[in-house]
This record gives C-alpha cells, sequence and structure tokens, in this order.
C-alpha cells in the first residue's frame, strides 16, 4: 500500500498543479449550477400553474422527481464528456514524456501503478461529486425534498464517473496520444452510455443483457432512491474491468 499512497500523491500534485483539473472540476460546478436552476425554475412554474388549477385529484408536482432527479440524469451525460479530459493523461502522457519506463522498471508492480492512479482521479471524482451535492441538499434548507434520493443519487453520480474513469484509463494505455486517449474515451463511453437504446426493438433475453449492461440504467435506481446490490455490484464490476484491461495494456508493453 505504500508504493500505492506515492503513485496516488504523484497523480493527484500533478493533476492540480496543472490546470487540468481547475478547468474541469469549474466547468463541472458550472454546469452544474445552471442545469439546476434552470430545473428549479420550471418547478416553480408549474407549481404556480398546479396552485391556480382546481384540484382534480391530481397529485401535486414532486420536488425529487422534477428536479433532482432530472439534474443527476443530466450530469451523467456531463461526466461522459468530462471523464476523457481527466483521463486522457494519466497512461498516454507517461509514455509520451518517456516515464513510463521509469515507473516500469522501478520495483513498482503493474497493479500497483494502475491503482495508485486509479485513486488519483477517484480522488477528483469525488470533489467533483461533492461540490454538485451542494446544489440539491440546498434544497432541504429552502424546500422539502426527500433526502434518501439526494444522497443516493450522489452515490449513483460517483460510481457512474467512477466507473467510466476506469474505462478511460484502459483506453488512455492503450496510445501516447492524449487526444487520441480523449476521443477515443468519449466514443467508448458515448456507446457504452447508450448500450440500452436498442432495447425497443429487441425482446427476451437481449433486452434483458442490454437493460443489465447499461449504466444509465443501473444508475436510475440509485437515483430513484433505490440502493440495490445489483447496482452496486455492476459498478464496482465495471471498474474492475477497466482496472484490468488498464493492468494488461501496461504489462504487454513493460516487457517489450
Amino acid at each position: 500500500m505504500k508504493n500505492v499512497w506515492a503513485i496516488f500523491r504523484r497523480e493527484t500534485l500533478s493533476f492540480f498543479v496543472s490546470p487540468v483539473a481547475y478547468f474541469v472540476i469549474t466547468g463541472y460546478v458550472l454546469l452544474a449550477g445552471y442545469f439546476f436552476f434552470m430545473l428549479l425554475g420550471r418547478f416553480n412554474i408549474v407549481v404556480a400553474r398546479f396552485s391556480m388549477m382546481p384540484n382534480g385529484g391530481m397529485p401535486t408536482p414532486n420536488l425529487n422527481q422534477w428536479v433532482v432527479e432530472g439534474y443527476y440524469h443530466t450530469l451523467l451525460v456531463v461526466l461522459v464528456f468530462l471523464i476523457p479530459m481527466l483521463t486522457m493523461r494519466l497512461i498516454a502522457e507517461e509514455r509520451r514524456r518517456g516515464t513510463f519506463e521509469l515507473l516500469a522498471t522501478s520495483p513498482l508492480s503493474v497493479g500497483e501503478i494502475v491503482l495508485g492512479k486509479f485513486l488519483g482521479v477517484a480522488f477528483v471524482l469525488f470533489i467533483m461529486t461533492a461540490a454538485v451535492g451542494l446544489f440539491p441538499l440546498v434544497l432541504c434548507l429552502f424546500g422539502n425534498p426527500e433526502l434518501r434520493p439526494i444522497l443516493s443519487g450522489l452515490l449513483g453520480l460517483l460510481l457512474f464517473g467512477l466507473s467510466f474513469a476506469s474505462i478511460g484509463m484502459a483506453v488512455s494505455s492503450l496510445t501516447e496520444n492524449q487526444i487520441v486517449a480523449a476521443i477515443s474515451s468519449m466514443v467508448t463511453l458515448l456507446l457504452l452510455y447508450v448500450i440500452h437504446s436498442p432495447v425497443e426493438s429487441l425482446s427476451g433475453a437481449a433486452a434483458d443483457i442490454l437493460m443489465y449492461l447499461s449504466p444509465v440504467v443501473q444508475a436510475h435506481d440509485l437515483i430513484k432512491g433505490v440502493i440495490g446490490v445489483k447496482n452496486v455490484v455492476y459498478f464496482l464490476s465495471l471498474i474492475s474491468v477497466g482496472l484490468f484491461f488498464s493492468q494488461r495494456a501496461l504489462e504487454a508493453q513493460r516487457w517489450r
């Protein structure tokens, strides 16, 4: 663990020495604030119209459904485009600078290198999740939202981001060009994001498999406040797959 900690510290410092982390975190928070207040404004309009209508048994607009769920689902889309900016440099930059050879010939194992680098980007994602989590928590001061979906939705955002970061790191380990790594990661993550799209034209086992493989579907349950073992296991499995392929790619390069 000492070696992993050393790589983690090195990676975290490299994020915050360069402007990348600041741009990504700031952009994420600004977009989150824009979409949150846009959804909140729309909710206020709906509530105002509802109050002027005769109550015909229609349920009162729910704050969580109209604001929090839409907010989290929008942030999932934003993460698809921002995460490649974080992961593009994880391995590709090391290879471009020639510092990967130094790491490869050091006493560090490939598994320690991969885990340390992943924890570095995970730390940045944790900061991003905590920052955007302040917006829905403000609702608790001025409204009466359900707290459980807010917290479980933040967990879903974090797990979604971590799983996509592991996939992005695996893609980054295949090239030394950061632009290629970013574009390839973005395409891969977009395909994974929309993997459930053909479900409407399918049926049976094929539809069930695509639904299970979809990170959006798995995150949807968490956003609604349902923390299931199936959802957590899915994201942990996806993280493990990304780390496994990163390790295998680096091991293949280490022995060339």
